[in-house]
């Protein structure tokens, strides 16, 4: 009788275990499924729930951590990649999620973050910048061309800030080989440039901007976000 009882209990376990899977499964594709067409994307995101039991989250209606990878995100016309969002604290009722509604869908806090590829940030610069890297907490900008008539042939370094206009990218120093130095107010204008890119989708203003090698890893973070209060972007 024990072993017969050990097996059923194995069973029921197991069973447990796998409706848990298939739930969170179906929940994932569910919110992938309202947040594609809450946005007009052309490909549903990845939806991850973190946290085991997910059926007990799921009864509850409240979810420590979700993650959505959206993928490619268009702001003003200007294109981002690898676009994530981390929300924590979400509160999503059973009843709305599979009626497939989004309206009382909550998250505590919201931190989206994506990737400004430097080919991105190089169309918005002055002809004279012919490339660009990281350099620590800045960038490093090869220079080609003349700027108010003086000759540049060299490197400079330019820093990067968020602001309400978008990423503002600000010369710090200027370099030259062979040619003559150029001071570096002279060039601080025309070495200025903006890139639209002011908000990610959780409807915040970014706030951190970090290089890497692929381009700008920049994030922002909204509190108390109703999904379907996320700002909607212009494709």
């Amino acid at each position: 009788m024990r072993k017969v009882l050990v097996v059923l209990l194995v069973l029921v376990v197991g069973g447990l275990i796998a409706a848990d899977r298939i739930g969170v499964r179906i929940a994932q594709d569910e919110i992938g499924k309202q947040v594609a067409a809450e946005y007009n994307l052309a490909e549903r995101p990845d939806v991850t729930i973190h946290g085991i039991p997910f059926l007990t989250q799921a009864v509850g209606g409240t979810y420590d951590h979700i993650d959505v990878s959206i993928g490619d995100w268009t702001e003003r016309g200007v294109t981002v990649t690898d676009v994530k969002v981390d929300m924590r604290g979400v509160d999503a009722p059973l009843s709305e999620v599979t009626a497939g509604n989004s309206a009382n869908v909550t998250a505590r806090t919201a931190t989206a973050s994506a990737i400004v590829p430097y080919d991105v940030i190089k169309k918005q610069a002055p002809k004279e910048v012919k490339s660009l890297g990281p350099k620590g907490d800045d960038l490093a900008v090869e220079l080609t061309g003349a700027i108010l008539g003086l000759p540049v042939s060299g490197s400079a370094v330019v820093s990067v800030k968020p602001t309400a206009r978008g990423i503002a990218v600000t010369p710090v120093s200027v370099g030259s080989t062979g040619a003559a130095q150029v001071p570096l107010a002279a060039v601080r204008q025309q070495l200025t440039w903006i890139v639209p890119v002011s908000d990610l989708p959780v409807g915040s203003r970014i706030s951190e901007i970090q290089p890497t090698p692929e381009g700008l890893r920049v994030s922002a973070t909204a509190e108390n976000v109703r999904l379907n209060d996320l700002e909607q972007r212009t494709k």
